[in-house]
């Protein structure tokens, strides 16, 4: 047994209806309705305005190393993600242009790399979603070991194959498939409280009651005078 370095190819992969029907829900959202505790670090961040969407595939990297990311674009399917830990490593690039290019035209949705990357300036014109933690012109070495959809860590996230991946230009959020049917409704009505503060701020009729109540309840009080 090759412990450190092997690939399994099966995923347990959410229903795409389930995963689609997260689509327009903003990021901030569906994480504030898991205890603001299920985003990967901001410090990895969009290099696309290109919004993310998709089912993970794991790559565990050795650092500096993108082996087994290269196997991982052959063995994902149409709406994957491969969501890549990198260590954090900012010594090498693990992906570039040639890759971002091989991934969209199998239909990958897109990356997500604890690490750095490099030719940032085709994402945007190619429409292709990817996060990192860094850029770096120096490119990787091809050696391995790694290991592709086991359980990995992502910015402090653990990240499992087969669990929803969402981002946007606030960052990227991970959802495990058992919880995603609460979650896509808890969300969705988080949302559209969110639409109904933005008509009522228009109309000058937003609520503020619950600030002062707040600080009642906790003990504060706001007195009319100097400090």
């Amino acid at each position: 047994m090759a412990i450190g370095f092997r690939a399994y190819t099966k995923v347990n992969r959410a229903d795409i209806k389930l995963v689609e029907a997260f689509r327009d829900i903003p990021v901030a959202n569906i994480s504030d309705n898991m205890g603001r505790i299920a985003c990967v670090d901001t410090a990895i961040r969009p290099y696309c305005s290109v919004g993310l969407l998709g089912v993970a595939v794991t790559v565990k990297a050795a650092p500096g190393d993108n082996l087994m990311f290269h196997k991982a674009l052959d063995m994902a399917q149409p709406g994957d993600v491969i969501m890549v830990d990198g260590e954090g490593g900012l010594s090498h690039a693990l992906c570039g242009e040639i890759m971002y290019r091989y991934a969209q035209s199998r239909g990958i949705a897109g990356f997500v790399v604890d690490g750095c990357i490099r030719d940032v300036e085709a994402l945007e014109r190619l429409g292709f979603p990817v996060y990192a933690r860094g850029v770096q012109p120096k490119g990787p070495y091809k050696n391995g070991p790694g290991e592709i959809n086991v359980p990995v860590a992502i910015g402090g996230i653990v990240v499992r194959p087969g669990d929803i991946i969402v981002g946007d230009t606030d960052g990227v959020v991970v959802i495990k498939e058992e919880d995603a049917p609460a979650l896509l409704e808890l969300a969705n009505k988080m949302y559209q409280n969110e639409q109904t503060a933005f008509e009522n701020i228009a109309k000058g009729t937003f609520n503020r009651d619950w600030v002062d109540s707040t600080i009642a309840a906790n003990g504060g009080e706001v007195i009319d005078d100097y400090a």
